[in-house]
C-alpha cells in the first residue's frame, strides 16, 4: 500500500482509499509492516502507514492474554506452513470480528480456517 516500487501498489492503495468496509489488523502485523518499511522506506513510508490508522482507516484489533491458547494452538496446528504470529493473530481477528475478507499476498490464507472450518475470502484487487 505504501512501496511504490511493489507491482500491486496502485491497485492496492486505490482499494484501501475506497473501501467503505473497515479494514482491521493486528498489534503482531502493525509491528511487521513497520520493520518492514523502515527497512525499504524509512519513516517517510512508515508515516504514511501511521497516517492509515490515525485516519481510522485502518483498525487495530485486540488479541488479549485470554486470547493466547487459541493463538498458540493455531500455530500449532499450521506448523506444517508454517504459521507466523501475525498470521496466527489474523486468523484470531477474524473469528472473534465474524470478518472473513482478507487483503493479501499470502497464499497462506487459502489454507486457514476461521474456528477451523471456515475459508477466507481473499480480496481481489
Amino acid at each position: 500500500m505504501v512501496d511504490r516500487r511493489q507491482p500491486m501498489h496502485h491497485s492496492y492503495r486505490q482499494y484501501v482509499l475506497k473501501v467503505q468496509d473497515d479494514l482491521v489488523t493486528t498489534w503482531a502485523c502493525f509491528t511487521e509492516v513497520m520493520y518492514l518499511s523502515l527497512e525499504r522506506g524509512g519513516w517517510a513510508m512508515q508515516k504514511q502507514i501511521v497516517q492509515y490508522v490515525l485516519d481510522d482507516l485502518l483498525l487495530i484489533c485486540e488479541i488479549t492474554l485470554s486470547d493466547f491458547d487459541r493463538l498458540f494452538a493455531l500455530m500449532e496446528k499450521y506448523q506444517d506452513r508454517p504459521m507466523d504470529l501475525a498470521d496466527a493473530t489474523l486468523v484470531l481477528a477474524a473469528e472473534k470480528t465474524g470478518i472473513n475478507n482478507i487483503l493479501t499476498l499470502d497464499s497462506d490464507f487459502l489454507f486457514y480456517r476461521i474456528n477451523d472450518q471456515d475459508s477466507f475470502s481473499i480480496i481481489e484487487v
